[in-house]
C-alpha cells in the first residue's frame, strides 16, 4: 500500500499549508503543529517535501540541524520507497533518474536511501 502523506498529516492533526516560501521546499513549525509546503512544486517534490517534514514532526525536531535533516530524509525514504518494488525495478532500470521517477521520489531521496539503507 502506498504511503499517503496528506492523509497521514490529517491523522496526526497536522495542518498542511501551501505558501510561496523561498528558503526550502517545506517547513515544520512545531509550535503551530503546521507544515508549510512551497507552492508550485511538482507532485513528486511536494510528496517528498511533505513526508520529509512529517519526519521532523514525528521525531520532535525543533530545528534543521544536519543530523535532523538526515533523520527526516531517512523517514521519508522509509515511507516512500518500497524495497520490494525497488528490487524489481533495479533489475531492469539502471538509470537513477528513471528509477526515482518509477518509485515516485526525487533522485536525491533515492540516493539517501541507497547511501543509508541499501546499495546500488
Amino acid at each position: 500500500m502506498q504511503f499517503e502523506p496528506y492523509e497521514y498529516a490529517e491523522q496526526l492533526g497536522i495542518q498542511v499549508l501551501h505558501r510561496p516560501i523561498r528558503s526550502a521546499h517545506g517547513l515544520w513549525i512545531p509550535e503551530h503543529k503546521t507544515i508549510v509546503i512551497r507552492t508550485g512544486l511538482r507532485a513528486i517534490h511536494d510528496r517528498v517535501a511533505l513526508t520529509h517534514e512529517l519526519g521532523h514532526a514525528m521525531m520532535g525536531h525543533q530545528d534543521d540541524r544536519p543530523k535532523h535533516e538526515l533523520q527526516a530524509d531517512l523517514f521519508a525514504a522509509s515511507k516512500l520507497i518500497d524495497p520490494r518494488k525497488l528490487a524489481r525495478l533495479s533489475y531492469c532500470q539502471e538509470n537513477a533518474a528513471e528509477l526515482a521517477a518509477e518509485l515516485g521520489v526525487t533522485q536525491r531521496l533515492l540516493h539517501v536511501y541507497f547511501r543509508h539503507c541499501g546499495t546500488y
